[in-house]
């Protein structure tokens, strides 16, 4: 009777951890070290791919597609610039409406909230591809760093021990608790719009379902693309600087991330809001945030040191 009257409270804390996130712990524990995937509750991050496959039913249209491909380009620069850039890293400033506004654009990827994303973040550099390195490819493989690493107990909860900077402000501890609000709350937007279209616009040939699927399918490849850094830029590239880790520069990967491909760059000088260290190495990020930059938007965009350039070597491609 004990263990039978348990399970309910696991599985309603289970499915309560999908609308509240783990600032706190998954089911009254962190889980700490333990590296099962839990695929009960990666369900939602399934089913998006699931949904993927339902594009031959809705049929596409050019404003479904587009819309796609701008959600794409959007939702990465607010991966790259706010997960990353400056939530992570602190790269630059901006006010603390440009802060929260940063925060949403990047929880609407459905990649978890501001706080667990830069935690695991700073966790990654601190550790870099060693045996503490939440997602090293050369650790547990491919598979482990591109997908596998984040379905686990063990990193679910927010180590906000290790964003106390963050930590401080109420609205971002409230959007990684319900780090799942923003994208439902876009994906009821792209049903409603499309919708709407099919109602007022039939000549556009879209629909709610059609662009709610190309929703979907726009997020799954934002996912993957996101993902070829932990995995793929730890593994195939050029080296120019001599880091401690296995990070490789992809001008490929640099061209999918807006710029987040200049890997080995990065863990050169991780504080740096540029990537692209050299002219050719096109970031669109970092061109981003100087065009904010010059309205005032943002601030104090940290370059790289040039004492930090003539830095140790590797090959000949510096």
């Amino acid at each position: 009777m004990a263990a039978s009257d348990a399970q309910p409270s696991r599985l309603t804390a289970l499915l309560r951890s999908w609308f509240a996130g783990g600032t706190d712990r998954p089911y009254g524990e962190d889980g700490a070290g333990d590296e099962r995937i839990e695929w009960l509750r990666i369900t939602p991050f399934l089913l998006l791919h699931a949904a993927c496959l339902l594009v031959p039913w809705v049929g596409w249209s050019p404003v479904a597609v587009w819309t796609a491909v701008a959600l794409y380009l959007v939702r990465m620069f607010g991966i790259t610039a706010g997960y990353h850039r400056y939530f992570s890293h602190r790269a630059f400033r901006t006010s603390r409406a440009g802060q929260f506004a940063l925060a949403v654009l990047a929880n609407a990827s459905a990649q978890r909230g501001p706080l667990w994303w830069a935690a695991h973040h700073r966790r990654h550099h601190r550790d870099s591809d060693s045996p503490a390195d939440p997602h090293s490819p050369g650790r547990r493989g491919l598979f482990w760093s591109h997908v596998g690493w984040f379905g686990t107990r063990g990193n679910f909860r927010t180590a906000t021990e290790l964003v106390p900077d963050l930590a401080r402000h109420r609205e971002l501890v409230l959007l990684d608790r319900y780090d799942g609000l923003v994208p439902v709350l876009l994906g009821a937007l792209l049903y409603a719009s499309g919708a709407l279209l099919a109602a007022y616009a039939p000549d556009l040939g879209t629909s709610g379902a059609q662009m709610l699927v190309w929703g979907c399918l726009s997020t799954v490849v934002l996912y993957h693309a996101t993902f070829t850094i932990n995995s793929l830029a730890h593994r195939w590239g050029t080296r120019r600087w001599a880091t401690p880790d296995d990070s490789r520069n992809n001008a490929l990967l640099a061209l999918l991330t807006l710029g987040e491909g200049w890997h080995n760059n990065h863990h050169h000088h991780p504080h740096s809001v540029r990537q692209g260290f050299r002219w050719w190495e096109l970031d669109v990020t970092w061109l981003v945030l100087r065009g904010l930059a010059a309205f005032g938007l943002v601030w104090d965009l940290r370059p790289v040191p040039r004492a930090l350039l003539r830095g140790r070597r590797e090959g000949d491609d510096a």
